[in-house]
């Protein structure tokens, strides 16, 4: 039996068991990890690609929410180094970095900006969870989604001008040796 025989069986097996994701009638994952999931504790896999393409270009003028629902623009964090994670609730590899993005959180400001639909949805996910630093800013009408044509998880690290550095889409350990230096980026 050949190798290839046996491969085109196994990556079959794996294309299809992706396919049997549950969508809740909201449009949200079903599957998405809770609190109580290991999954949402697992230590996030190393899928992202750094790309510097768009070094030096200005945030976008996007308006999000506020924890407190107040619109805001990423021109509020300017004069200090940001990175603006996009993520949601149902979005697996984006609940298992969060652990990690707020532990990074102690040395960089960290705005994870949800692209869920609504705030109870975001608020019942950061009362599930003890971040110490993590705040639940929300981007219901998705704008940076589509401005960046996201995947998520999609992290944007902006400089103390508000210029991009780099961006990263898939989860990271925001905890490791590549993470940190890829933060050292931001002036």
């Amino acid at each position: 039996m050949s190798l290839r025989s046996v491969m085109v069986p196994v990556l079959l097996l794996g294309v299809l068991g992706g396919c049997d994701k549950q969508v809740s009638s909201n449009g949200q994952d079903a599957l998405a990890p809770t609190a109580n999931s290991a999954q949402a504790t697992a230590e996030p896999a190393e899928t992202h690609a750094i790309d510097r393409s768009h070094k030096g270009e200005a945030a976008p003028a996007v308006t999000f929410e506020d924890p407190d629902g107040k619109p805001m623009t990423l021109a509020a964090f300017k004069g200090k180094p940001v990175l603006v994670n996009l993520w949601a609730t149902w979005c697996g590899p984006c609940v298992k970095e969060m652990p990690t993005l707020d532990a990074a959180a102690a040395t960089i400001t960290v705005a994870t900006i949800s692209q869920d639909k609504d705030r109870p949805t975001v608020a019942g996910f950061f009362a599930k969870h003890s971040f110490a630093r993590l705040k639940p800013y929300l981007d219901k009408d998705v704008g940076f989604s589509i401005t960046y044509n996201a995947s998520l998880p999609m992290s944007i690290l902006f400089d103390s001008t508000g210029h991009e550095v780099w961006r990263s889409t898939g989860g990271m350990d925001w905890t490791s040796a590549t993470a940190k230096a890829a933060l050292a980026k931001a002036k």
